[in-house]
This record gives structure tokens, C-alpha cells and sequence, in this order.
């Protein structure tokens, strides 16, 4: 997040924090600046001078009058900055990554005869949106500290492709899914554990046959928990901060790719890859396949249940057609 933070400030939110909180705005506030900066008569101006701001020194104030274009009175650096700034870049991203890509996934991918099936809720589709769209606020509050963290470079994250190795960078890929996949599936056991489930996981099992839509269909609480391994990673290993960008992205995408309700069998990988087949049965049956891109956890936990084209639910959407042709 401090890359995204990063080109965000330098291609737009530094202009923005100037015009909105300039300097010379909170300059009632110190003396120093005080004695050379104009006073302003708006009343943004007055409101602004009310909010908390960093020491302004007079070399600030000085730097501020001799540039020709005005600096914000919230540095960079400054925590209130970073927190409105993470927050709102946050929001917007989340609210991206899923219309985007739940929404193609849904048009592209998703068999629409799903919708047929007994199973598939009343406007289901209107119901998964409105519950993400609920928990995305909460969740981003509750990640706020893991990204404020981030930024002020108390994480494990590096610049130079040559930091730690080549070796290290080509696999700290499969390592931080290795380690991601094996924390989510306890943390999503757990889950289910039935006290727990109740209160937290049931709405997210409500959608027995999920649309892409119903990926961030979480209670919020539940939807951090599970989010947590991928935040945990960078503090505990070292990892390149591009790469951690790409994976993160990655993440939000296979998380909507494995709700399309798919149950496509057969593939080379089904043995080892824990796709839409599988999540597909954990919606249906709720106790099998917690694993979040592999297999193995499930194996070892002996929660797995192989796909197979007998338990695909399109094939009672088939035999309620069939029944109504008759």
C-alpha cells in the first residue's frame, strides 16, 4: 500500500491537500509563520485553522512563500494525512477491484443457468451486492492499521530486485501463497466451528450457490480474519514491494474466480489446485475444502473433497427443465 500511497500523493493528492489544507491557512497557529504569512479572511480558511496540523516552523513557512504553487500544512508524512489518505484509497480500490472484476467474471464466466437452480435466492445477486458493499467500510477500518503500519516502514517490504536475490524474489511468490493458503484454511476452520459460525460466517454461507458478487459478501469481521495472513506476511518475511502489489491484486481476483459457482472437472491441476469446483462444494456441503488456492491443507486436515461431475448443482437446474418439458 505505501507504493499505491506513494503515486497517489505524487500524481494527485499532494495538489489536492495543498489547495484543500494549505499552509498559510493554519498560520494563526505560529508565531513565527504568523509574522510573514497573509491572514485569511475565508471561511474554509478558519475551519481549517481549527484542525489538528504538524509545527510549523519558519523555515516551512518561508519554503511555503517562495514556491509558486502553495504546500499543504499536512505533510506527507503526517499520521492524520496518511490515514484519511489510506482510507479513502482504500475504499475506492476495494469498490474497484470488485465491480471490475466481479463484474466481468459474472457476465464472461458465470453459467446464468445457475440462476435456476432451487437453491439460487430471490434477486440473489442484488442481496450479495448490497452485503459487500455493507462490510467494505468496517473492513477497512479494522485493515487501516496493518496499511498505516505499511507506510510509516514498519513492514519487511524492499525496492531492489537484488535486495535478497534473485532466488529469494522468484520464490517469495509460491512462498507467500504456501503461507497465506495454510493460515486462511485455519483461520477459516475456525470459522466454522459451530459458536463461531453463527455469529460470524453464516452470512457469508447464505448464497449456497454464489455468484461472483458473493466474494466479498462477508460479515466484516470475517472477511478481516480472513485477510489477515496476507497483511501478516510482510512483517514476518521480507518481500518486494511490487510484487507484494501484484499479489494483492491477485488475491482480490481468485477470491471473485472461485465463487462463479463452476464445476468444471477433469483438469491437470484439480488434484493440487483448489479452484471453483472446490469452493463450489464448499458452499454446498460447508465442511470440506477451506483451502483458498491449493489442496494440500485440506488433505492434510482431511477436509477434502474432490470434485467430480456427479455433484455439479447445474444438473438439477437440467432435471427441473426436464421435468417442466414433460
Amino acid at each position: 500500500m505505501d507504493l499505491v500511497l506513494d503515486l497517489f500523493d505524487q500524481y494527485f493528492l499532494d495538489a489536492v491537500y495543498a489547495k484543500a489544507l494549505p499552509l498559510d491557512a493554519l498560520h494563526s497557529h505560529n508565531a513565527s509563520a504568523a509574522a510573514i504569512l497573509p491572514s485569511s479572511s475565508s471561511q474554509w480558511s478558519k475551519i481549517v485553522s481549527l484542525l489538528p496540523r504538524p509545527p510549523i516552523s519558519f523555515e516551512d513557512a518561508s519554503y511555503s512563500l517562495s514556491q509558486p504553487l502553495h504546500i499543504s500544512a499536512w505533510p506527507r508524512e503526517y499520521l492524520p494525512r496518511q490515514i484519511l489518505s489510506l482510507s479513502i484509497i482504500t475504499l475506492v480500490g476495494i469498490h474497484f477491484l470488485y465491480f471490475v472484476f466481479a463484474g466481468l467474471s459474472y457476465r464472461y464466466i458465470f453459467n446464468h443457468e445457475m440462476r435456476k437452480h432451487p437453491r439460487f435466492l430471490k434477486n440473489q445477486e442484488k442481496l450479495e451486492i448490497q452485503s459487500s458493499l455493507r462490510a467494505f467500510p468496517a473492513i477497512t477500518l479494522l485493515t487501516l492499521p496493518w496499511f498505516v503500519a505499511e507506510v510509516r516502514g514498519h513492514s519487511r517490504l524492499y525496492d531492489g530486485a537484488d535486495s535478497y536475490g534473485y532466488i529469494y524474489l522468484f520464490l517469495s511468490a509460491p512462498f507467500f501463497l504456501l503461507f497465506t493458503d495454510y493460515c486462511i484454511y485455519w483461520v477459516h476452520r475456525i470459522l466454522h466451528v459451530p459458536a463461531i459460525y453463527k455469529v460470524l460466517h453464516k452470512p457469508h454461507h447464505k448464497w449456497i450457490i454464489p455468484t461472483p458478487w458473493a466474494s466479498h459478501a462477508f460479515n466484516p469481521i470475517d472477511g478481516y480474519l480472513q485477510s489477515v495472513p496476507y497483511h501478516l506476511f510482510i512483517f514476518i518475511f521480507p518481500l518486494h514491494r511490487w510484487l507484494y502489489l501484484g499479489m494483492f491484486v491477485f488475491v482480490n481476483f481468485w477470491s471473485i474466480f472461485i465463487h462463479d459457482s463452476d464445476m468444471i472437472t477433469g483438469h491437470p491441476l484439480e488434484s493440487i489446485i483448489n479452484g471453483p469446483a472446490h469452493h463450489t462444494l464448499h458452499h454446498l456441503y460447508f465442511t470440506v475444502n477451506y483451502g483458498q488456492y491449493f489442496t494440500w491443507a485440506d488433505r492434510v486436515g482431511k477436509s477434502y473433497r474432490q470434485p467430480e461431475s456427479s455433484l455439479d448443482p447445474m444438473l438439477e437446474v437440467k432435471a427441473l427443465q426436464a421435468a417442466k418439458a414433460q
